[in-house]
């Protein structure tokens, strides 16, 4: 319910709020586009039509990471265009851009910091990759300047600051046996690949660290806040607390948890035991079917619910100071605005 959660924040942030929202999704699942009434997303916020904004004056735009094309476009912004052109034409940065582990979670720090900057939009809503995958959306600028300040690429960039023609012109013995190593272990053309995408992204290399950092700050300031999504599941509460852990090491706002899909019998003050028990007397009489399946029914939500609580007290018990929102299980899933609104409604009543 994470997806649906963010898009009905936003929504209701441009309905019932008049703010200029845009929602930025991670994941690459297309149930965004597709609950907004929007046959896709890419990487430019699209506008959503037939929403109720008349008399608030809000927006509401939705858009989907396109890291590739992000990544493309912070190469575009920041080097002319015949080293743009090298950059692109690099099979390791075609690579890169497209399939390696973490770029996606950078380019949406970059993509984030962008539309921050743009200053256009009253509300930006991220909807991150689903549980510990999240982490890496923060981790993204510690690991970038871990990769920047390595040892490797030290190694890598020396021949290009010193003006060879490739990264084994550097005439040193300690250097010509670690080439010779890494040679052997990746290849002559990997190697050559990466040391050309290395040598053309040096002068972008202090620009990506700067950035990461803004928006790791942003990410912690107060305007900023931290909204976890989690079924009252046990996995899922116990993700959702060491995330909040960790929010907490990183001096993150956290604002609360909503529990999705969480379920209320009825008639509440009717307890599962009672309810067995009514059934089985009425099982017995005989002619009351109908009456006995109900009961059953009831008894078994009431259990579940018990359960659920109980899930969920391990998080509120542990950080009691976050607050708490339920949000019922609905009858079917959401794909409308109509059942966002549904959504948002139930938080803000919460």
């Amino acid at each position: 319910g994470k997806t649906t959660t963010a898009a009905a924040l936003a929504l209701r942030a441009a309905e019932q709020h008049g703010r200029r929202t845009v929602v930025l999704t991670i994941d690459p699942a297309r149930r965004l586009a597709q609950s907004l009434g929007l046959t896709e997303l890419d990487n430019t916020p699209r506008q959503v039509k037939g929403i109720d904004v008349e008399s608030s004056g809000g927006e509401l735009h939705a858009m989907m990471l396109d890291m590739k094309r992000t990544f493309d476009d912070v190469v575009l912004a920041h080097t002319d265009p015949a080293k743009a052109a090298e950059i692109f034409a690099n099979p390791f940065y075609q690579a890169m851009s497209s399939t390696f582990s973490g770029t996606q979670e950078y380019m949406a720090m970059e993509k984030l910091g962008q539309l921050h900057a743009r200053g256009e939009w009253d509300l930006i809503v991220v909807d991150t990759p689903p549980s510990r995958s999240a982490l890496d959306f923060l981790d993204a600028p510690a690991r970038l300047s871990r990769f920047l300040d390595g040892r490797m690429l030290r190694l890598l960039l020396a021949p290009a600051r010193t003006g060879g023609r490739s990264m084994f012109s550097l005439v040193t013995a300690s250097f010509g046996m670690f080439s010779r190593v890494v040679q052997k272990v990746l290849g002559t053309q990997l190697l050559a690949d990466l040391s050309g995408f290395v040598a053309a992204l040096d002068s972008m290399f202090g620009g990506f660290r700067q950035r990461a950092e803004q928006t790791y700050r942003i990410l912690q300031a107060g305007e900023t806040a931290f909204l976890l999504v989690a079924a009252p599941e046990p996995d899922a509460v116990r993700e959702a607390a060491y995330f909040a852990g960790r929010l907490r090491e990183e001096q993150m706002p956290l604002a609360g948890l909503v529990l999705n899909r969480v379920h209320r019998p009825a008639v509440a003050d009717l307890a599962a035991p009672e309810s067995r028990a009514a059934a089985e007397r009425l099982a017995a009489a005989g002619g009351h079917e109908g009456t006995v399946e109900v009961l059953r029914a009831h008894a078994t939500l009431a259990e579940q619910a018990v359960r659920e609580q109980q899930v969920a007290a391990r998080f509120t018990e542990t950080f009691p100071e976050v607050p708490t929102v339920s949000v019922a299980a609905q009858p079917a899933d959401v794909h409308d605005v109509d059942g966002l609104r549904t959504i948002g409604a139930a938080i803000s009543r919460s």
